[in-house]
């Protein structure tokens, strides 16, 4: 007989912890008593609120992904719970889904962290799990027995046909006829769903760039290499639009038609615009052009992370009829349901990448993306991260900051600057008088710290963060 073990102190002592948006770590950590336990305890939490016989999983194409999906499925044998297996698809796809099904759901994902880690997304029937849903998955006293084999799971397509659907059903002309799109597959979870969608939609589809090997996609700290890849591909295959996503499909990454990459929050802040959103929830990282544009009757800024852009939607919902937030790696989340067409696209609390490429592309029409992005007022963002870079150490530089900024403002390299405002929501961000921005945070989801700025052109921007990186590594 299989040994009985306690789901509390498996997660305890696997040093897995919950990040910004799910349960984070290094594969080595997420064996396959450690993913148990974590089913094991998010399932009983769900049981005393809904009633359910199926729970939906899904993974991304990571190494690991399938074996921790077998894990979770084995688990949840052990609790007589049917598991509906969906394979490799896009989170929002499997959100979706168990949304429409009213089920639970587990993504086996990592998003954007390197291949060596991995971690587990879970959602309730009717979303999201909230922090305070994460506090009761690891303190949950569940018992289980080890588990010995693991069962092959079976493939069901529902879930990507339903997501392909969701937006197609929209519109009722191939109205992307004339558009040429590239999209950079690499290792996304969606790269098998994406062309069906844009070509049904009317625009003609070039594949770039299928990867065998995981590839690790910040939307949120882009690469140089992606970044003068997009603006190749455009000059080269005349091209309106590259389109492409991180790990698991829920942040997009867009450009223009000249092939650069636009930032999460201003593609966001176009999306919402074209879907005549009328308040916001909005991370405090995003770019302050949300509010200076005057485009929404609304904006309230929150912590960093999904769930806290969530938790922020049922306020505004009781004041507004169209409510969305999107974050400033570009995924968009719909908190309510909207009227596009003539036709009712449902809420979906739940970052996504396809919904604002289709509505940049919509509020560009005829024209090109880039003057839409022109037209805004001109504030400038940009971030980067040091990886590999103790949280211990990142939180007690962000103490010191917030104890005295000036002196800090100093040791980044800052001379005879004026302090404006100083926000501690989430990490230290520091506005001076002249409107440029310094934002300092460690990744919730890494060893990782990161560094956002904003100015009034992309250059200053740039240079903020670049200068105020090598000299964090110096103190």
């Amino acid at each position: 007989m299989n040994k009985k073990l306690i789901s509390a102190t498996v997660i305890a002592e696997s040093g897995i912890a919950f990040g910004t948006s799910g349960a984070r770590g290094l594969v080595t950590q997420l064996t396959p008593d450690v993913c148990a336990a974590f089913a094991v305890a998010f399932i009983a939490g769900m049981t005393r609120n809904f009633n359910f016989k199926q729970v939906a999983i899904a993974i991304d194409n990571r190494p690991s992904s399938y074996a921790m999906a077998k894990a979770c499925a084995a688990a949840l044998q052990q609790l007589e719970i049917d598991v509906v297996y969906y394979g490799v698809i896009p989170t929002p796809a499997l959100a979706y889904v168990a949304q429409e099904y009213v089920i639970p759901a587990i993504m086996v994902t990592g998003s954007h962290i390197p291949f060596d880690r991995n971690g587990l997304k879970f959602y309730r029937p009717d979303g999201e799990i909230s922090k305070v849903d994460e506090q009761a998955i690891l303190t949950e006293q569940v018992e289980f027995a080890a588990l010995a084999e693991l069962p092959e799971l079976v493939i069901n397509h529902r879930a990507a046909e339903e997501y392909i659907t969701r937006y197609t059903s929209l519109f009722t002309s191939p109205w992307l006829t004339g558009k040429r799109i590239g999209i950079y597959e690499h290792s996304s979870a969606g790269r098998d769903l994406y062309y069906r969608i844009f070509e049904k939609l009317g625009a003609e589809v070039i594949a770039l760039e299928r990867s065998d090997k995981f590839v690790p996609i910040d939307t949120e700290a882009v690469s140089v290499e992606d970044t003068l890849k997009a603006i190749n591909w455009s000059k080269e295959y005349n091209l309106d639009v590259v389109f492409s996503t991180d790990g698991d499909g829920d942040r997009p990454l867009v450009s223009d038609e000249n092939g650069n990459w636009l930032r999460g929050d201003i593609l966001g802040l176009l999306s919402a615009e074209a879907l005549n959103i009328e308040a916001l929830a909005v991370p405090v990282s995003c770019n302050t052009a949300i509010e200076s544009c005057n485009k929404f009757k609304h904006v309230e800024r929150t912590k960093i992370g999904s769930p806290y852009v969530i938790a922020e939607f049922a306020n505004l919902a009781a004041k507004f009829n169209a409510v969305a937030g999107f974050e400033a790696n570009g995924g968009f989340l719909l908190g309510s349901d909207v009227q596009l067409n003539g036709q009712i696209l449902k809420a979906l609390p739940t970052r996504d990448a396809v919904l604002p490429a289709i509505m940049l592309l919509a509020a560009a029409g005829e024209g090109v993306i880039s003057t839409l992005v022109n037209a805004l007022p001109q504030r400038f963002t940009y971030s980067d991260r040091i990886q590999n870079f103790a949280t211990e150490k990142s939180q007690t530089i962000i103490a010191q900051g917030k104890n005295d900024p000036a002196n800090l403002l100093m040791q980044l390299g800052f001379d005879n600057v004026e302090i404006k405002n100083v926000d501690e929501t989430d990490g230290l961000r520091i506005t001076l008088t002249d409107e440029r921005i310094i934002h300092l945070r460690p990744s919730g989801n890494a060893p990782e710290l990161r560094c956002y700025a904003e100015a009034d052109s992309y250059s200053k921007a740039h240079e903020l963060v670049n200068n105020s990186l090598i000299n964090i590594q110096k103190i």
